[in-house]
């Protein structure tokens, strides 16, 4: 049954931990801009306990935990990087971290360990029913109410992304069939063996008993090639099967099937390495991983983008909007919908937006010049034309070459669906231009014109990202599926507000020395 957290906790006189304090520790302990008081206020008493009701029976069963706790404890284990024993440890017998969390009282009980691993579990189980990203909406609510508590101007904005990469090991592609064959058949055995036949079942065992990167060590190319054809003929077999599977081990084998092999005349062949996608399952142990080369670095995981506030007068900035998806998600396709997001959230029309080249693309000029948005780019991606284009006061082409700094007479192309225009070069051949040529060059220009004060606003959002992922110096994840890097991600960039708020705090109260527990 749902309960919601008692706002206004009943302090005991025998056991209120203040009451276990010397005066000099009091003091220390009640300062208003120590961190676990700023998060008990700014945080903790802010959490909208109601989006959390659709997880309980309005009428009958044990009354839940506190649901405002339970969030913190996830927040503060992100926030510190714990483990779970470290948590639970810190929740048991940290002052601070008990007052941050409102157990005021030294004898007031945690929730449980199941309690605390099934929050976590139904989250899950939430989003893959396809429902709203419960943990979005915690973050949405706790930012807008603190955009209006500090009166945060969302006008000017900045963003970035980063690639990190999943906790799985890198397969090669007999790999990555053998080790997906291999899970699914030892799930789901007693299903399987019934319509195979014997010798099929034999070689199942053997792929059970050994590991696709052993096989590969004592292998060579022909008899990879081989079993490649076999196993994509077993795979097919057992597909075929109507397997009740709960684990979803053989929904990944159905993708991978689909992904690596064709079927030609009957018979089941390897599909042609350059026919398979970047967006193909690269892990059975995480199938929500895609793969991306970026700036000559290779990722197998997931893509982040970080949207935050930068407007030099406001207070403190904050981050509006994250979004986490695949690698193979380019960073062109997140600037829409991050900048959507933050609109919805703060009510305010975003005007400036400061980007790398990277979030360049037609479609985001075109929903700019729509929604009136100063697209703030540092550079375009791709090399400068030789040929640099604009119009004249009269409307007409002009194109200029710059190696020799001459016009070059440009003349009309009739088509039926764009403006064209073309050129005789050097080589004696025509060179044809569009109204999107057109406007590339003026977007360089401006982008020379801009102020190096206006180019470097940008920067900054690089140190969030950092902040992002601190406890990932490695560049890789300690999480699995696309959900976990999601609920990691808005918890995280709960606390880099929190934060932000907390040194603001501090910095109109410079008389007040805070404790210093690490805010990283």
């Amino acid at each position: 049954m749902f309960r919601k957290t008692e706002p206004n906790q009943q302090l005991n006189l025998f056991t209120c931990t203040q009451n276990f304090l010397n005066e000099r520790q009091k003091k220390e302990f009640e300062k208003s801009t120590n961190w676990h008081n700023v998060f008990r206020t700014q945080i903790l008493e802010r959490i909208d306990e109601e989006l959390f009701s659709r997880f309980y029976h309005d009428s009958f069963g044990a009354p839940n935990a506190s649901i405002r706790v339970l969030l913190g404890m996830n927040i503060l284990k992100e926030a510190y990087n714990w483990s779970d024993s470290q948590l639970f440890s810190q929740c048991l017998f940290n002052l601070q971290v008990r007052n941050a969390l409102g157990l005021h009282n030294i004898d007031d009980p945690i929730p449980a360990d199941f309690t605390y691993y099934q929050l976590r579990r139904r989250i899950v189980q939430w989003n893959m029913e396809g429902e709203e990203d419960i943990l979005k909406e915690v973050f949405a609510h706790l930012t807008k109410d603190q955009i209006l508590e500090f009166n945060v101007e969302c006008k000017r904005v900045r963003i970035d992304s980063k690639l990190l990469g999943s906790n799985i090991k890198w397969y090669t592609r007999y790999e990555l069939i053998h080790e997906t064959l291999r899970k699914a058949y030892s799930s789901n055995k007693s299903q399987i063996d019934p319509f195979l036949s014997e010798s099929d079942i034999a070689f199942l065992n053997d792929i059970t008993d050994e590991t696709g990167d052993k096989f590969c060590y004592r292998s060579n190319i022909s008899e990879i090639e081989s079993r490649l054809h076999l196993l994509g003929t077993i795979i097919y077999k057992i597909i075929s099967i109507n397997i009740v599977d709960t684990l979803g081990d053989i929904d990944i084998l159905c993708s991978v099937f689909e992904q690596q092999y064709e079927i030609v005349d009957g018979k089941v062949l390897p599909l042609a390495k350059e026919k398979i996608e970047a967006t193909s399952i690269q892990s059975p142990h995480d199938p929500n991983c895609h793969f991306r080369s970026k700036d000559d670095e290779k990722i197998k995981g997931y893509s982040i983008n970080v949207i935050e506030t930068c407007n030099k007068d406001n207070k403190v900035n904050l981050v509006t909007n994250v979004i986490v998806e695949s690698a193979s998600i380019a960073d062109c396709d997140f600037f829409k919908p991050a900048i959507q997001a933050t609109q919805e959230l703060t009510e305010q029309q975003v005007e400036i937006a400061h980007t790398d080249g990277a979030y360049h693309s037609e479609e985001n000029m075109k929903f700019c010049k729509e929604q009136d948005i100063d697209h703030v780019l540092g550079a375009i991606q791709g090399k400068q034309s030789r040929y640099d284009l604009k119009y004249d006061e009269n409307g007409n082409v002009i194109i200029i070459d710059l190696q020799t700094n001459t016009i070059i007479p440009a003349h009309s192309v009739k088509s039926e669906t764009t403006n064209k225009w073309k050129i005789f070069t050097d080589d004696k051949k025509w060179r044809y231009f569009t109204e999107k040529d057109i406007e590339m060059c003026d977007l360089r220009r401006q982008i020379v014109n801009r102020s190096p004060d206006e180019l470097n606003i940008r920067n900054n959002v690089e140190a969030t990202i950092f902040q992002l992922c601190y406890h990932f110096p490695n560049n890789k994840s300690k999480y699995r599926g696309l959900i976990k890097h999601k609920m990691w991600a808005f918890l995280r960039c709960i606390w880099i507000n929190f934060v932000r708020i907390m040194n603001y705090l501090k910095s109109i109260t410079p008389k007040c020395e805070v404790n210093e527990l690490s805010a990283a």
